[in-house]
C-alpha cells in the first residue's frame, strides 16, 4: 500500500509502498495499512530482544551503557568503538573473536574520520560489533563454544530464537543471514510492535525493562549522534525505538502504544514520515516528529519539495 510520496517542485515523482501497524496501550490494533500479519525480517529491530536473550543466558553486564551497545546499530563514532573494544578487552578478547565482517563506520562523519586518519575496515567498526561482542561474552559466561557462535544451530542462537519467539508471541517463519552474519528471524509487524510494547511495559527490574531503560538512557550508543532512533528517543519522552535495515522501524511508549512499519523498497527516507504519521494516531506530539514528518527534498541546495506520508 502507498505510505509516502516524493514530491519535487509540486510534482509527485515517486511513491514508497509498505505496511504499518499501530497498537494501543493494551496491544490492540487501532490503525494500520498494508499487510501487518505476514512475516518480515525486522533486521536490527530484533536487537533489543536478542539483548534480552543474552542477559537471560548470563551475559555479565550491569552497566546500562554496555547493555545499550549490545542492542545497538552504532555509527562507529569514537565513543562506540572504545566501548566495544573495552567489552572485548575485559574478557581477554580482541576483535578477531567477532564474526561480523570488517567494515567502515556506518556514520558518514565517523567513516570520513577513519579514512582521514589512514584507517580502513575493521570488525570493531562494523555497526553490529556491539551485538557480536555481547554474543561472544554470553558464550564465555554460559560455557558455550565461541566457534560458530553465529550459526543457527549454536546453543546461543537457539536461546535467542526462543527469546524472540516468546516476546513476539510468534514462531519464527524463516531464519536468514543478517548483514552481520548472525541469524535474523522473520516475524510479523504486529508481533514486532507487541514485543516493543512488552519491553516498555515490563516491571522495573525485569530483563525486558532493563534493556528498554538502557536504550532510552543511552540512545547515542544505540545509534549515533545523528541516528534516527537516537534522536527520536531523545525527543519523545518515554519512547523506545530501533531501526532495522530495509526500511524497518519499531517504537513504543509505555501506557500509550506501539508502532512497527516496513517500507517495501527498503528506503530509509520514507521511514520517519510514516512513523510520525503513525504516532499521531496515538496522539503523540513532539518537535522531532514535526521535523521528521515531511523531510525536505533539495534542488540546487535549496528545499524544492518533500517526502510526505499519504497514510
Amino acid at each position: 500500500m502507498p505510505l509516502a510520496e516524493v514530491v519535487r517542485s509540486g510534482f509527485v515523482e515517486g511513491v514508497h509502498r509498505g505496511s504499518v501497524v499501530v497498537l494501543d496501550a493494551a496491544g490492540e490494533p487501532v490503525a494500520g495499512a498494508g499487510d501487518v500479519t505476514s512475516p518480515i525480517f525486522p533486521r536490527s529491530s530484533n536487537k533489543p530482544m536478542q539483548a534480552i536473550g543474552m542477559l537471560r543466558a548470563g551475559l555479565p553486564l550491569t552497566d546500562p551503557a554496555d547493555i545499550a551497545l549490545v542492542a545497538a546499530s552504532h555509527a562507529g563514532e569514537e565513543f562506540h568503538v572504545e566501548r566495544v573494544t573495552a567489552l572485548l578487552r575485559d574478557a581477554g578478547l580482541t576483535e578477531d573473536a567477532l564474526h561480523c565482517p570488517p567494515d567502515l563506520p556506518f556514520g558518514e562523519a565517523a567513516r570520513e574520520a577513519v579514512l582521514r586518519a589512514g584507517g580502513g575496515p575493521a570488525r570493531v567498526l562494523m555497526n553490529c560489533s556491539g551485538k557480536h561482542a555481547g554474543m561472544v561474552r554470553t558464550c564465555l559466561a554460559a560455557g558455550w563454544p565461541l566457534d560458530g557462535y553465529w550459526r543457527p544451530e549454536h546453543p546461543l542462537q537457539q536461546c535467542l530464537t526462543t527469546t524472540i519467539e516468546e516476546i513476539t508471541g510468534e514462531r519464527a517463519a524463516a531464519v536468514g543471514v543478517d548483514g552481520c552474519g548472525a541469524p535474523v528471524l522473520a516475524v510479523s509487524l504486529t508481533g514486532l510492535a507487541r514485543a516493543f510494547l512488552r519491553l516498555v511495559d515490563a516491571e522495573p527490574g525485569t530483563v525486558e525493562r532493563t534493556v528498554a531503560d538502557a536504550m532510552r538512557t543511552y540512545p547515542e550508543l544505540v545509534g549515533g549522534t545523528q541516528a534516527e532512533d537516537t534522536r527520536l528517543m531523545r525527543g519523545v519522552p518515554g519512547l523506545l525505538a530501533k531501526i532495522g535495515a530495509e526500511g524497518v522501524i519499531a517504537a513504543a511508549i509505555p501506557d500509550v502504544g506501539a508502532v512497527a512499519l516496513k517500507i517495501d523498497d527498503g528506503a530509509a527516507r520514507a521511514r520517519t514520515p510514516v512513523l510520525a504519521s503513525a504516532l499521531s494516531r496515538l496522539n503523540v506530539r513532539a518537535p522531532i516528529l514535526v521535523e521528521y514528518a515531511e523531510p525536505p527534498l533539495l534542488g540546487g541546495g535549496l528545499p524544492v519539495g518533500s517526502i510526505r506520508p499519504t497514510w
